[in-house]
């Protein structure tokens, strides 16, 4: 072989693995991470899309995380996307960050971001071979966003169920009635205001003023030793929804506080999966 048939075939060999790589298969496993959803630096997202995954049977789950509004990160929520994984491979989950409540963006830029990430992920369906099924899980502030989102916004789409870790619900009472002095600063730091100044965004920013009959499912898990987030907060939030007549479990680990490991996370990742069982369909 002389050289010019060398160079032709080594271009030819190059050519070719370039495009193997450039075309990778539509329906095979995929992780990608800080995808952008939005335009700040913060809309970001991790993309995890299983493989055999189709747009009429692929259910998506959309994570995020906690952290007061103000910090934290969707790193925060490895270990729940692991053992949601394992449990429900055939899930696409997509992990959110979102803008953090320090000024200038306060109440209901958060809100509006898990808003934009839904319908970023939405528009992307036919591309990420993903269905309309969607699921929210959220945990603490996350789960406050969850709600928020579940049961204000039905479109481009009504979400299947949501999972709420411990999400405040009701932001007046959690003002009145602080489960340690650290709770009212921070909601003054995150709306600007208190009840009183700020009287239409507390009642906005709560889930529990948005519940409706047409309220999509709802799990809720919560310690009875919270110090952060009163369990009262969940125990209004249930009693809103057995009065809706909106399927709903309440999940209450009598000795937990503001997160819990163990037996009692295992149990509670059980319970999830039995739940979006019987109400993802």
């Amino acid at each position: 072989m002389n050289i010019n048939s060398r160079i032709i075939l080594g271009l030819a060999v190059f050519v070719l693995s370039c495009k193997k790589n450039d075309s990778p298969n539509p329906n095979g496993e995929q992780v990608s991470k800080d995808v952008s959803y939005g335009t700040h630096a913060q809309h970001k997202m991790d993309i995890y899309l299983p493989a055999g995954r189709s747009t009429t049977t692929t259910k998506v789950i959309i994570m995020i995380h906690g952290g007061g509004w103000n910090t934290g990160s969707k790193a925060d929520l490895d270990i729940y996307i692991d053992s949601l994984r394992r449990r429900e491979p055939s899930y696409a989950v997509f992990n959110l960050n979102y803008r953090l409540a320090n000024p200038p963006d306060l109440f209901p830029v958060q809100e509006n971001d898990i808003k934009a990430a839904v319908e970023f992920i939405y528009s992307k369906r036919n591309e990420y071979h993903i269905s309309d099924k969607f699921v929210l899980v959220g945990v603490s502030a996350g789960a406050h966003l969850a709600l928020l989102q579940g049961y204000k916004y039905t479109s481009p789409v009504k979400v299947k169920a949501i999972i709420d870790f411990f999400g405040p619900t009701e932001l007046v009472d959690l003002y009145n009635n602080p489960p340690n002095p650290l709770v009212q600063p921070l909601l003054v730091s995150v709306t600007g205001g208190n009840p009183t100044t700020h009287a239409s965004i507390y009642a906005s920013s709560s889930p529990i003023n948005a519940v409706t009959v047409q309220s999509s499912p709802t799990m809720i898990l919560q310690g009875g030793a919270d110090n952060v987030v009163s369990p009262s907060q969940s125990d209004n939030l249930n009693i809103r929804l057995f009065t809706a007549g909106v399927i709903h479990q309440y999940v209450f680990y009598p000795t937990e506080s503001h997160g819990w490991t163990g037996p009692n996370l295992t149990d509670s990742f059980n319970k999830i999966q039995a739940f979006l069982s019987a109400n993802v369909n």
